[in-house]
């Protein structure tokens, strides 16, 4: 279906649907957050309040986008944010502690157990290698 876009930008018609095709990206990654990290929701009465808020959502939303990209395995990488908050960040789990290890139990109906260690695997890779000191 051919596209027709009317402007008064003074670019190259490339340039212009570059552009157009830019901002349609960003209203989607709008409608991303607004439908899984509900960011519109500023109930605080102050504007400071909200305003912190609406930083804490977008911390929220960028993190999301974070373990989406860099850390997420080829059966889930093109889960929505709504999706990985469900069915991996918003899961209950029960911390064990032991003399020696930490185990978390978690119930395996989300997410497999292998595909949540190759998870944690990956953001543990994401770690920069120690600073060797100088003697």
């Amino acid at each position: 279906m051919p596209k027709l876009i009317v402007t008064n930008l003074r670019y190259a018609s490339k340039n212009v649907v570059g552009f157009y095709n830019k901002c349609g990206t960003a209203e989607q990654w709008i409608k991303e957050g607004k439908a899984a990290i509900k960011w519109t929701r500023l109930s605080c009465r102050s504007f400071n309040a909200n305003a912190v808020r609406l930083q804490l959502h977008a911390l929220a939303y960028n993190l999301g986008n974070f373990l989406r990209t860099l850390a997420t395995t080829e059966p889930i990488a093109e889960w929505s944010l709504t999706t990985l908050r469900e069915k991996l960040i918003k899961i209950g789990a029960k911390v064990v502690s032991h003399g020696r290890y930490v185990a978390f139990q978690m119930a395996e109906v989300a997410i497999p157990r292998h595909l949540f260690a190759e998870i944690t695997q990956r953001i543990v890779a994401l770690r920069s290698p120690p600073i060797a000191m100088a003697t």
